[in-house]
């Protein structure tokens, strides 16, 4: 039996999802105006880099070099596809947990970056952190909803077969 979230739950996770895009916009709004045009500033021994950057393509800046129209038909028009068909499967199949706080956060930065998309053609980042020559690429808050995100439901699917896998077995008690 499908369980449809209580209002409170769904009020806590609307409180996450504007919560997490208004975040994402705040601090994109700062970088622009604080970093733009100054250099990178360093915190924490180099660890932990701020740098303004804008991204015209995906994840890991993948796209850049394609068209206009790739770009809009692949990160504006294929992102909104895939986060109204996530809402979808997620509504129908009555997710919840972990899954559902994850989609949250999936769906949150996946929509503040395609509404830098659509108004500016490209998305603002400004976080990198590593050690040495060994750094992520230049990210924002919404990119780290949207592993967080990833992380949540994808776990939370792998966990909850495996729960269902274990209670499936005979136990050795049953004979």
């Amino acid at each position: 039996m499908k369980r449809r979230p209580s209002w409170m739950h769904t009020v806590v996770l609307l409180l996450l999802l504007v919560g997490t895009v208004g975040c994402d916009r705040v601090t994109k709004r700062v970088a622009a105006d604080v970093l733009s045009d100054s250099a990178p500033r360093t915190f924490a021994s180099g660890m932990v880099r701020l740098e303004y950057a804008e991204n015209s393509g995906g994840f890991l800046g993948i796209g850049t070099n394609w068209s206009q129209e790739a770009r809009t038909a692949v990160f504006s028009v294929g992102n909104s596809l895939l986060l109204l068909a996530l809402m979808l499967v997620a509504l129908r199949e009555g997710w919840s947990g972990p899954s559902l706080v994850g989609l949250t956060l999936f769906v949150a930065g996946g929509a503040s970056n395609l509404f830098d998309r659509i108004a500016q053609g490209s998305v603002v980042d400004f976080m990198n952190v590593g050690v040495g020559s060994l750094r992520t690429g230049i990210f924002n808050v919404a990119d780290v909803a949207i592993m967080l995100g990833m992380i949540l439901t994808v776990s939370d699917g792998f966990f909850s077969r495996r729960r269902v896998q274990l209670q499936a077995r005979p136990s050795d008690d049953a004979d």
